[in-house]
């Protein structure tokens, strides 16, 4: 039997990919083998490098399949309405997309951040979106970023950017809701107007706080220097901030998030007054469940909708290696009024 020859191999044209490999490996400079390194985001690559290649990749229109179509969302916890309905939104907006979520409940800037990082980086990840998480920190933990950074995972923040890293921020304007606020109650004939807000250093907390005197400031209301509290988020913290402020012969009070508003409320009905006969509460985030309490809660509404919208058109656009924009956009808050807020007693 005659032994068959064996066939010689076709020459054929390369790969669209492979071409457009070596064509991103010349406009960067560097080895295709480091542009594949970059495309399946491995260790050991300089930042410089890095960023040539992905600049190369969006200018020559390179077209990479996402790594994984998981979008990690990191959140300070989910017992808050807003951040509920929040991630419930995102869920649903992502899905659209062709995307899922992931939430990691976390407390920010703690070694659970890095925890999920490092855990869902290596199993492939589309993108990370830190919602009011270690982003909101002044001088927290980089750890987390650093390593999405180094891997070339890309990364949203909401209320609040990383010191010296560029990336697409989106924030509520807190100074614009602390004015609205302070106006709402200053309407209603309020002159001793506190505020109860979160720890220093947590940048929302902060923010509203500058909003706060601001507005009131620009009001020549006199006296401001003792009519803002600091507390931890929550009711307990509303509580006491209440406490305090109720000391300093307040008639309204602002609080930086809806559970501190209800705590402060729970200590103005203890304390044997009413509200918002005697003392107006405003809250902040708001969420469809504050038509519910008692009485119902005015609040400063963070805008879900637009929040999640634009976070997502974002990722989009990053995933798909479009261009798009770096820096923080500040998104409109709205005034919600409801049955805690009424004009000033006329005996205060």
């Amino acid at each position: 039997m005659k032994e068959k020859p064996t066939p010689k191999p076709r020459k054929g044209r390369p790969s669209a990919s492979n071409v457009a490999l070596a064509t991103v490996a010349e406009m960067a400079g560097v080895s295709e083998a480091t542009v594949s390194r970059v495309l399946n985001r491995r260790y050991g690559i300089a930042s410089a490098t890095r960023q040539a290649v992905e600049d190369a990749l969006r200018k020559s229109g390179y077209e990479r399949s996402t790594r994984g179509n998981i979008v990690l969302i990191l959140v300070p916890g989910l017992a808050s309405f807003f951040f509920s309905d929040l991630c419930d939104a995102f869920a649903v907006e992502l899905g659209r997309a062709g995307l899922n979520t992931i939430v990691g409940p976390v407390y920010p800037g703690t070694v659970q951040e890095r925890d999920y990082v490092e855990s869902l980086v290596h199993r492939g990840i589309a993108a990370v979106v830190f919602l009011s998480a270690s982003n909101t920190l002044v001088n927290s933990d980089p750890v987390a970023h650093q390593l999405l950074h180094e891997r070339g995972v890309p990364f949203v923040t909401f209320n609040g950017a990383f010191a010296g890293v560029e990336a697409p921020v989106f924030s509520t304007d807190d100074w614009r809701a602390a004015e609205l606020a302070v106006g709402h109650l200053y309407d209603l004939g309020h002159r001793r107007i506190g505020i109860c807000t979160g720890p220093e250093g947590n940048m929302p907390a902060d923010r509203r706080l500058e909003g706060f005197l601001t507005a009131m400031r620009r009001r020549n209301i006199a006296g401001v220097e003792k009519l803002w509290v600091r507390q931890p988020y929550g009711t307990e913290g509303g509580r006491r901030g209440a406490e305090m402020l109720l000391a300093e012969g307040v008639t309204g009070i602002v609080a930086a998030s809806d559970e501190m508003a209800l705590g402060a409320i729970r200590h103005i009905t203890r304390e044997g007054l009413h509200v918002p006969s005697d003392i107006s509460v405003v809250g902040y985030n708001d969420s469809r469940w504050l038509d519910f309490t008692d009485p119902p809660l005015t609040s400063v509404r963070q805008p879900v909708d637009d929040i999640v919208r634009s976070i997502t058109s974002t990722l989009n656009d990053i995933i798909a290696n479009r261009s798009y924009g770096v820096g923080e956009i500040l998104l409109e808050p709205e005034l919600r009024v409801r049955g805690s807020t009424a004009p000033v007693p006329p005996d205060r």
